[in-house]
């Protein structure tokens, strides 16, 4: 399972005359920092205050969703959080910071739930096999929407504009196929607080689908 993503420390924003970040940059990026460990804790109490959940089994359509789902989250964080940092439009910096908060307070959730249920975080099963045919949804080991590891590098290593565009058409394909996963989900389970919860991420990500493509729009035509 992918790491949780972390905020490196790194120059990420204007300078001040002898090179150092400006105190309002530091703060913004301790800030984000912060408010993802709280987003994180938040959704372990989310998934431990949920009442009245059963007990899927290993390989049950529950576990297999939230173990793949973490790890497709957990890429979106990351992405966010290039955004959030080194993004030069305002409106990507905050989608981007936006994702990678709610994101990892749904990867809490998901992991306090596998642990409720007494499963292991990772599991044994090949990715996407809790879906009927779902391996056939895989990818080089990617599951649908995700980035390449060459496009994660691009993103990683771009800068401007080009940074801006890229994390935008990357994570609008990212997230129909979060979208997809979730209606997966949502066809198989019938464990009522598990499936709440599912919409409500698809519900977010459709949201969220409409800022990226009206952020995009605007920057191309710009």
């Amino acid at each position: 399972m992918t790491a949780p993503t972390t905020l490196e420390d790194k120059p990420d924003g204007p300078a001040t005359t002898d090179g150092a970040r400006s105190p309002a940059t530091r703060f913004g990026t301790l800030a984000m920092a912060i408010a993802i460990v709280v987003g994180l804790l938040l959704g372990y109490a989310g998934g431990l205050l949920t009442p009245g959940l059963s007990r899927p089994g290993d390989a049950s359509a529950e576990a297999g969703f939230a173990r793949d789902m973490t790890t497709h989250h957990a890429q979106a964080v990351e992405m966010g959080l290039i955004a959030f940092k080194h993004g030069t439009d305002q409106e990507v910096q905050t989608i981007g910071g936006d994702i990678a908060l709610l994101q990892q307070g749904d990867i809490g959730t998901m992991q306090t739930w596998l642990r409720s249920w007494g499963l292991d975080p990772t599991g044994s099963e090949p990715r996407m096999a809790w879906l009927p045919d779902g391996t056939d949804m895989v990818r080089d080991g990617l599951m649908p929407g995700m980035a390449t590891p060459e496009q994660m590098t691009q993103l990683r290593e771009a800068q401007g504009t080009e940074l801006d565009v890229l994390f935008l058409e990357l994570m609008i394909t990212h997230h129909i196929g979060g979208i997809h996963m979730v209606d997966a989900l949502l066809d198989q389970s019938d464990e009522k607080d598990v499936v709440q919860a599912a919409q409500t991420m698809k519900n977010t990500q459709q949201t969220d689908l409409t800022n990226l493509r009206n952020a995009l729009e605007r920057i191309q035509q710009g």
